[in-house]
């Protein structure tokens, strides 16, 4: 699975997940949700988090460690018509609720 960290243009369905990406210039229709989840920010690396480990440097790292991303990993193909396995991939969809964006976080395609 290749890592990316491309921004999406997402469109829902009916459901909540997602029915259709755009990325990198191609309309990409998906046809099965395999997985949802819910990411957290690396809250073990906060200084409140440090200090209680004993660390002695108590750097931040100026993110919101408490930040959540929702994460739906979708099969999804290029075209309406894609009947075959080809020109499909497996896609790990993720959406930022602070900062309301989407990305593109993996791809098996």
């Amino acid at each position: 699975m290749r890592r990316y960290d491309d921004p999406v243009e997402v469109r829902r369905g009916e459901a909540e997940g997602p029915e259709q990406f755009l990325w990198r210039g191609r309309l990409w229709k998906v046809y099965a949700v395999v997985a949802h989840w819910v990411e957290t920010g690396p809250w073990w690396q906060s200084a409140e988090a440090r200090a209680a480990l004993g660390a002695e440097d108590r750097v931040t790292t100026g993110r919101d460690l408490t930040a959540e991303r929702e994460v739906w990993r979708v099969e999804a193909g290029r075209g309406a018509q894609d009947l075959e396995s080809l020109g499909r991939g497996v896609f790990d969809l993720s959406f930022d609720w602070a900062k309301g964006d989407w990305h593109l976080a993996r791809a098996v395609d």
